[in-house]
C-alpha cells in the first residue's frame, strides 16, 4: 500500500467509521500497526518491538481498527450497481465469451482459510484437507472486487451446504443475480437459475488447456470459456492471500475475531482496488489475466489443498438451467473459430 492510499484509507476510517486516537497513539499509528500485523502476519511481540508499545496496547488498538473496518464492510463489500445494467468489458472484449456470456455478472466460489483453535474445538472444522479450516464463500465482479462474503462455516462442509447456509442466514442482503443474470460457479455447486456451473466429466481447469489440445466438443468449448471467465475469483483469492499473509497462518484469536479479520482484509482489498491510484500488486494482475500467485515459501507447510468436487450436487440441478447451458454451449460451439 503506497502513501497516498494509506492516507486516504486513514481519512475514511476517521471521517466515516469512528476511528479515534488516544492520548499517546495517533490514528495513523493505529492503522499502521494493523496493516503491519496483517500484511506480514507479524506477531504481537514483533509489533511491540517495531512500534514501542505494550502488548496490551497493540492488541487493543488492533481491535479498534478491526471494528472500524467491519463498519466499513457494509459500504465496500457490495455490488457497485445491484442491477448490473451494462456488460462488463471483460466479457465484451472477449470474442469467444461475447455475446454468449453477456448476462454473466461475476463469479461465486469458496476458499479455505486455516483456523487456530483448541483441539476440542477444531474437530468439526477438519475436512478432506486434514487441517482445521473455515469455509469462506465469496462473490466477486470482473473488476476483482468482492461483492459478498460469508465466513466461519466449518471446513468439513460441502460447497453446496455453505452456499445454502449463506442464502438462508444472509437472506436480506445476499446479492442475488437480477432476473436473467447469473454468476459462474465451479462444479461443486448446483447448476440452478442464477448460478451457471460447467459440465462435469469434461476438461475444465485452465492448466488442462495449456497442453496444446484444443477443445473439440460443444461441452469442452463451453467449459473452456467458462473456466476463463470464472478464473477471476481464483485470481481475487490469490491476490487477497498474497497481500494479507495473516490468512496463511491465522493467529490464535477467538473464532469471532478470525472471521472478522477475513472480512477486514477483503474491505482493504476492495478499497485499494477502488481507490484509483496505482497499486503494484493489482497492476501485475492487470498485466497478466491468467496470473495466480504461488504460496510464499514461509507458508508452504501451512498450505491448504482445495478438495475437488465430489459430484454430489447433480441431483440438485435445475432443468431450466441445464437447457440454458446446452443452448449456450451449442451457440458458442457454432461461433468457435
Amino acid at each position: 500500500m503506497n502513501n497516498e492510499i494509506f492516507l486516504d484509507l486513514h481519512g475514511v476510517l476517521v471521517g466515516r467509521y469512528g476511528l479515534r486516537p488516544s492520548m499517546h497513539i495517533s490514528t495513523k499509528e493505529m492503522l499502521a500497526m494493523f496493516l503491519y500485523t496483517c500484511a506480514g502476519n507479524e506477531s504481537n511481540r514483533r509489533a511491540q518491538n517495531r512500534f514501542k508499545h505494550s502488548g496490551e496496547t497493540i492488541s487493543r488498538k488492533f481491535d479498534e481498527v478491526l471494528n472500524a473496518l467491519m463498519a466499513m464492510a457494509k459500504d465496500f463489500i457490495r455490488p457497485k450497481n445491484p442491477n448490473f445494467p451494462t456488460v462488463h468489458k471483460r466479457i465484451r472484449d472477449d470474442k469467444r465469451a461475447y455475446p454468449h456470456f453477456k448476462d454473466c455478472i461475476g463469479a461465486l466460489d469458496g476458499t479455505h482459510i486455516r483456523v487456530a483453535l483448541s483441539p476440542d474445538e477444531q474437530v468439526r472444522y477438519i475436512g478432506k484437507t486434514g487441517v482445521a479450516t473455515q469455509n469462506v464463500l465469496a462473490v466477486c465482479d470482473f473488476d476483482m472486487r468482492f461483492t459478498y462474503v460469508s465466513t466461519g462455516q466449518p471446513g468439513a462442509m460441502h460447497d453446496t451446504s455453505v452456499l445454502y447456509n449463506a442464502l438462508r442466514v444472509d437472506e436480506e442482503f445476499f446479492p442475488h443475480p437480477p432476473q436473467g443474470k447469473y454468476y459462474v460457479v465451479d462444479a461443486g455447486y448446483p447448476n440452478r437459475p442464477g448460478y451457471l456451473a460447467p459440465y462435469k466429466g469434461e476438461r475444465y481447469h485452465l492448466p488442462e488447456w495449456h497442453r496444446g489440445i484444443e477443445p473439440k466438443t460443444p461441452m469442452e468449448r463451453f467449459n473452456r470459456v467458462h473456466s476463463s471467465i470464472r478464473n477471476v475469483i481464483e485470481r481475487s483469492f490469490g491476490l487477497l492471500k498474497m497481500k494479507w499473509q495473516i490468512l496463511w497462518k491465522m493467529p490464535p484469536y477467538p473464532m469471532y475475531k478470525q472471521k472478522m479479520i477475513v472480512v477486514a482484509t477483503m474491505v482493504l482489498h476492495n478499497f485499494i482496488r477502488e481507490h484509483g491510484g496505482q497499486d503494484e500488486d493489482f497492476a501485475r494482475f492487470d498485466r497478466d489475466p491468467n496470473f495466480v500467485p504461488t504460496i510464499p515459501e514461509r507458508y508452504n507447510k501451512y498450505a491448504v489443498s482445495q478438495a475437488a468436487s465430489d459430484g454430489t450436487t447433480s441431483a440438485l440441478n435445475a432443468p431450466t438451467m441445464d437447457v440454458f447451458r446446452d443452448e449456450l454451449a451449442t451457440a458458442l460451439s457454432l461461433a468457435w473459430n
